[in-house]
């Protein structure tokens, strides 16, 4: 019996202050196995590198996708999340018939969809998603490093660590900065109420 074509998919930068969300889609070929998926969090990142070549190179097809920090200050993270991965899914060249996503909500498709919670550990195919959207998006906060070097974003990737709260504050927000996130917001509304 022929197996049915699943396509998963997951999302890695819903919680960082700076830089965008970025979402996978990925259908593995079940002739040609990647060894050792698993939940992106839980991998080095060393690990998720070598991973991430293996998954490119034997999946069936594989797709990553964003949405830009515009994007998330106009429509909030959790809508700009379901953004990115309806754009990976749609970026595929191979037409999934069945979607599993990581998660409580499933984007709109025009394919059936499974939110999973936890799918990310549980199944191989929605790791293999969480491992390339993470390896793409930590990659554009190295790169963006460049840009805007007294930020640290190649070591903490845009999450609220002490030395990225520390940089925002001596520095102030910079254009990839999320202005709807609280700590940013805090900044643009002390500057704008608080020098009376």
């Amino acid at each position: 019996m022929r197996r049915l074509l699943v396509c998963g998919v997951d999302e890695a930068g819903k919680g960082p202050l700076a830089g965008p969300v970025y979402a996978a889609a990925v259908i593995l070929d079940s002739k040609r196995r990647v060894r050792g998926l698993a939940d992106s969090k839980v991998l080095a990142p060393e690990r998720r590198e070598v991973l991430a070549g293996r998954i490119k190179e034997r999946a069936v097809a594989w797709a990553v996708a964003a949405a830009s920090v515009e994007e998330i200050d106009r429509l909030n993270i959790f809508k700009a999340g379901l953004l990115a991965m309806q754009r990976a899914v749609e970026s595929l060249n191979v037409a999934p018939e069945e979607v599993w996503v990581d998660g409580t909500h499933c984007p709109e498709l025009r394919c059936r969809a499974r939110a999973i919670v936890d799918g990310d550990a549980l199944h191989p195919v929605i790791s293999a998603a969480s491992i390339l959207a993470k390896t793409a998006r930590d990659a554009l906060m190295c790169e963006l490093h460049e840009r805007y070097p007294q930020y640290g974003f190649e070591r903490h990737k845009g999450y609220a660590t002490p030395e990225h709260l520390e940089a925002l504050a001596r520095f102030g927000p910079c254009e990839i900065h999320r202005r709807t996130f609280r700590p940013v917001r805090a900044f643009f509304e002390d500057n704008l109420f608080g020098d009376d």
